[in-house]
């Protein structure tokens, strides 16, 4: 038994069947050439040789009695290999738009918290001949790093696969739990060792909330909580800061890295700050379509990962920071500097402020107070009467720059499906994958009926902003090359 983290517990305690709280990952992947094999039944048989080479695929939730404490993680030695992966086939065509419907419908329901909190379909029927999978897991297992930990278990670098060694022998029989004394037991121990760590972790924390809201001593330093959204407290309100339902829409657009990494090397910007500037002209040019932009700018909510290089611990170790989008310049390149120091000020402000935070609140009580409170929020859709402090979600995980094979199949894509939540209805991830930035956007249907036009938008701006870094590399280069010629022939009359 292994307690969760009070992070990690949360997102079990605010989901709602509106707000399922799982992340998902789309591929679409090309079979081995002349392939006439069983491609259900060969994924089947590949993860059966692997569920233990991540916790995630065979561990599963044991409530407290009485939901006193955050539930605990056991072990399930009996997975059931064909409850978590299952077969569909799409009607004809087979289109790419009712691959991305399809993914939006199964990313709608909610795990069933009985069994180990992933499911994968394998999804055929595309009319290239293509075969694709969509994987989801539970946000309570991994966060986004956790994530790619998760996936290396599924994937290999070759097609042939890698040498796995045998898993260890199971040591319990179907259903066993610990007992109730056990278990309230364990919420009592503890809860009362997280109350000494957060005792001794208090002076640091206040040290560190002095530093991120106080003024430095020559005053040049602005607070933090302003740094965060740009002197202002709240975010404009958009079509998309409302109450949400449990249906989903979807859409995928690919970007080469190599294009973002011209942009942000002409520019001085980073990968990072590129992808926020191409989201935020793509936000502005669709906001300004629906005459719905604010005149203040847009402000996203930005996961950052807390997790040390090298850990890939199936748990959640993330913050968050604001960062103003800069949606209210209309010049791409000025709003992209304008991104890049608000990025830069956000992650030096949440630098410190993760610090200040704790990442494990002792709390009894907490699962039925705080799945209420949700419950609450929901149903009174306070989210479209309360001032939004961010419009949306975006997020950036780093990924594998190496063609991946599963089950013999190579990946051709790896787009993600996140999040979309009460009050911030829009979720855009980016995964970057073999010299790709996959973008995954996903929304409240509602809200968003239709995420085509944005997606197309998103690749307008970057298109837009690859001219414009091109254009301006073509007029640096006679430069530099006329001063070096100029220096050079100096050089040669001194001597």
């Amino acid at each position: 038994m292994r307690h969760l983290g009070s992070v990690d517990a949360a997102f079990l305690h605010i989901e709602t069947p509106e707000v399922p709280m799982h992340l998902g990952f789309l591929n679409v992947m090309k079979l081995p050439p002349g392939y006439r094999g069983d491609f259900y039944e060969d994924v089947k048989q590949h993860l059966s040789g692997r569920l233990h080479l991540a916790e995630v695929f065979t561990r599963k939730l044991a409530p407290m009695p009485f939901d006193v404490a955050d539930p605990v993680w056991i072990e399930d030695e009996h997975v059931d290999i064909d409850y978590h992966v299952r077969s569909v086939r799409l009607p004809r065509p087979g289109s790419n738009r009712q691959l991305e419907q399809f993914c939006a419908r199964l990313h709608s329901g909610l795990l069933d918290r009985s069994r180990p909190l992933w499911e994968l379909f394998v999804i055929e029927g595309l009319r290239d001949g293509n075969v694709a999978a969509y994987v989801k897991v539970h946000h309570a297992g991994v966060d986004g790093q956790a994530g790619v930990a998760f996936a290396q278990a599924l994937f290999d670098e070759v097609p042939e696969g890698r040498p796995i060694d045998p898993p260890p022998a199971a040591k319990g029989e179907p259903g066993d739990r610990p007992g109730v004394q056990q278990m309230i037991g364990e919420a009592v121990g503890y809860s009362l060792r997280q109350f000494a760590k957060l005792a001794n972790t208090t002076p640091a924390m206040v040290r560190a909330t002095g530093a991120f809201l106080l003024p430095a001593a020559d005053g040049n330093r602005k607070a933090g909580w302003r740094l965060l959204v740009g002197r202002r407290l709240t975010a404009p309100r958009t079509p998309f800061n409302v109450s949400i339902t449990n249906q989903r829409t979807f859409a995928g657009r690919t970007i080469p890295m190599a294009e973002a990494k011209v942009i942000g090397k002409t520019f001085g910007a980073s990968i990072n700050e590129v992808y926020l500037a191409t989201i935020a002209g793509a936000l502005r040019a669709f906001l300004m379509r629906q005459d719905q932009l604010p005149e203040r700018s847009l402000v996203a909510s930005v996961p950052i990962s807390t997790r040390q290089p090298g850990d890939t611990s199936a748990n959640n170790q993330v913050s968050a920071m604001l960062v103003n989008l800069a949606t209210d310049v209309p010049d791409p390149v000025q709003r992209l500097a304008r991104i890049a120091d608000a990025s830069a000020e956000g992650k030096a402000s949440a630098d410190i402020l993760k610090t200040a935070l704790p990442t494990d609140l002792p709390w009894f009580g907490a699962p039925w107070f705080v799945s209420g409170m949700a419950a609450v929020y929901g149903r009174s859709r306070l989210a479209d009467k309360l001032p939004p402090l961010a419009n949306l979600i975006i997020s950036n995980v780093p990924g594998v720059q190496k063609p991946l094979y599963f089950a013999g199949a190579e990946l051709l894509c790896y787009y993600p499906l996140s999040l979309p939540m009460h009050g911030m209805a829009l979720n855009i991830t980016m995964q970057s994958y073999n010299g790709r930035l996959d973008y995954g956007l996903i929304a409240c249907r509602h809200a968003l009926p239709d995420l085509n036009e944005l997606g197309d938008l998103l690749l307008a701006e970057h298109r837009e902003l690859l001219r414009l870094a091109q254009e301006s590399a073509a007029v640096l280069t006679p430069k530099v090359r006329a001063v070096t010629t100029t220096k050079k022939g100096a050089g040669k009359q001194a001597a």
